[in-house]
């Protein structure tokens, strides 16, 4: 809670009982769930407790505490580019295969040796699309498989995280096989966004 606070107080957010209690659900989330989602609309405070998180373990670690793990973050917005860029794809004429963004960054983050944490943050809409993909690596199999014949096993300290407003077309699939943190705009308010305006003035 210590370690909190002073990312909230570094971050200039305002600390509420809300904001604190949605951290503390993140973190047991985390802790029990290899894939899980952050749902809520804009202004909900989503990316913030995320972010306040991830200090927070990270500063735990420089201080030798709860022996937590620095937290390192790959934030993609899976809806920005195509399913073929997203997951990779086969050039039809030379037959060679390309990897796509999430392929690659999945690959180093699962290669990684070390004992971070590694969140791979997907800040964006869920759709049917691409999502559907994602269900061998957020069931026990832990696993990507790619079109390419690929198969990329999760490591042990990696999380996938959601941030969509909405599930209104996720399937249920996908959906059973992630935890959930739901957030409110209006449990936030604008009265923090206020007092973090006004102490810098």
């Amino acid at each position: 809670m210590e370690a909190v606070r002073n990312q909230i107080v570094k971050a200039n957010l305002t600390e509420t009982d809300y904001f604190i209690e949605k951290i503390i659900q993140l973190y047991e989330m985390i802790m029990v769930r290899h894939g899980l989602m952050v749902v809520g609309q804009p202004f909900a405070a989503k990316t913030s407790i995320t972010n306040m998180l991830a200090g927070a373990l990270s500063e735990l670690n420089e201080k030798g505490l709860m022996n937590e793990q620095v937290v390192q973050i790959i934030r993609l917005n899976p809806k920005s580019i195509s399913m073929k860029l997203l997951y990779g794809f086969t050039d039809e004429s030379t037959n060679e295969w390309t990897d796509g963004l999430l392929a690659v960054k999945f690959r180093f983050q699962a290669r990684q040796e070390n004992p971070e944490r590694k969140w791979l943050i997907f800040d964006g809409p869920v759709d049917a699309i691409w999502i559907e993909n994602m269900n061998t690596v957020l069931d026990d199999n832990k696993k990507l498989c790619l079109n390419s014949g690929e198969i990329i096993a999760m490591s042990k300290s990696m999380n996938m995280i959601f941030e969509p407003a909405d599930l209104l077309v996720a399937s249920p699939a996908t959906v059973s096989r992630c935890g959930m943190v739901y957030m409110e705009p209006f449990e936030i308010g604008w009265v923090p966004l206020y007092k973090s305006w006004m102490n810098t003035l």
